[in-house]
């Protein structure tokens, strides 16, 4: 049967929350959430999310929708530090603030900022799977005003959507992560390495990216970041594909060897190819990142590394993170065919190869932070 001209009459609502069923961006379909709330309450200025990770007790902001200037960006907290979201927590129940001049005194720097930022009253609810926390949602507007039930009611329909669009999102993430871990460690059952490498590399990732980014030197957003971090210990999938003769072999490798070694970046993609596909995750938000940490994290600046020959700004920033954060905690690590460096001899190294192997600003942001990468190394030592 040909087909007919559909009756307007019966399709002429137009979805405001469309965006949602398209793949797009987390922060494009947070902000179409926040469009279509602000036609019911117009009174809120800005809704953010903070993510929660339980291994370093951190609150990262993470996703935020507000009109103009947001001061309140690559930021990070542990949680059992801030007492008053812990209390939500505590008290199980999300927590309203009808005037944030109670917290204009608070110590902690976002407090501040949302008090310079001209914010006066806060909707706060936490962001939980299956029981598990994931983080905190923030709904806030600069006009004081009380909120009556109706429109609680509201923003806890609200609130409740942007927790399973957020949480659908960040589990994608965390499964694609976790399956392709899975691969990672079954490496590691032949080509041992710790686990305090992996918290510490991916720890040393997120330092230097919020430092590229806070200081201009690089445009990453939270997500971003958290992707890097996510990623960080993916990198060396591709060795699943390397014989046993190789990987395991104690003595120097020949050079038909290491010719065959470096295949594991090409071997890395393509596993992560077929990951996303399996998993029905070829259009997540943030995969582009992993493709490019697992294939371009041995390109170098000159252009001598592999697999391609890449030089300066042709590999992915990403990559350029990964190497140097990588490197720091290989050379700063004992392993059984070597002594660990000091911290020192390890910048000291580092600095000498910027610019022609390792990209300078990644490597000036890691000597920025060095007590923050002590602090990492304390936390997470070798057993």
């Amino acid at each position: 049967m040909p087909e007919t001209e559909p009756d307007r009459e019966l399709y002429k609502h137009a979805d405001p929350l469309d965006t949602l069923n398209q793949s797009v961006p987390l922060d494009q379909k947070l902000a179409a959430i926040h469009e279509a709330l602000v036609t019911q309450i117009e009174l809120v200025d800005r809704i953010s999310v903070a993510a929660y990770d339980p291994a370093s007790d951190l609150l990262k902001t993470f996703l935020a929708s507000s009109p103009g200037r947001n001061n309140l960006v690559r930021y990070e907290a542990r949680l059992a530090d801030t007492p008053s979201l812990a209390e939500i927590l505590r008290v199980g129940k999300p927590r309203m603030v009808n005037d944030l001049e109670l917290f204009r005194q608070g110590r902690h720097l976002h407090t501040k900022i949302i008090a310079e930022e001209g914010y006066r009253w806060s909707y706060t609810v936490p962001m939980y799977l299956d029981g598990s926390f994931w983080g905190f949602i923030f709904f806030n507007s600069r006009r004081p005003v009380e909120l009556t039930e109706p429109t609680l009611r509201t923003l806890d329909v609200y609130a409740h959507l942007i927790s399973a669009v957020v949480t659908a999102e960040m589990l994608s993430v965390r499964i694609l992560a976790a399956a392709v871990k899975t691969a990672h460690d079954m490496v590691h059952f032949r080509d041992p390495e710790t686990g305090g490498h992996i918290d510490r590399m991916a720890r040393y990732a997120r330092l230097i990216a919020q430092h590229l980014a806070a200081t201009g030197a690089a445009s990453l957003d939270d997500a971003a970041i958290e992707r890097i971090f996510e990623f960080a210990p993916l990198h060396d999938i591709g060795k699943l594909a390397v014989p046993d003769r190789i990987l395991l072999k104690p003595a120097r490798l020949s050079e038909a060897e290491r010719e065959e070694m470096k295949q594991h970046t090409v071997r890395g993609l393509e596993m992560i190819e077929a990951i996303a596909r399996n998993f029905g995750l070829e259009h997540l938000d943030g995969l582009d990142l992993l493709r490019h940490i697992a294939e371009s994290h041995h390109e170098t600046m000159d252009g001598s590394g592999y697999p391609h020959g890449l030089h300066d700004g042709e590999i992915p920033l990403e990559a350029r993170i990964i190497a140097v954060a990588d490197v720091f905690d290989a050379l700063t690590s004992q392993r059984p065919y070597k002594p660990s460096w000091t911290n020192e001899e390890a910048f000291a190294w580092l600095r000498k190869l910027s610019r022609s192997k390792f990209d300078e600003d990644c490597v000036a942001a890691l000597l920025f932070n060095v007590k923050k990468v002590k602090e990492i190394q304390a936390q997470f030592q070798d057993a």
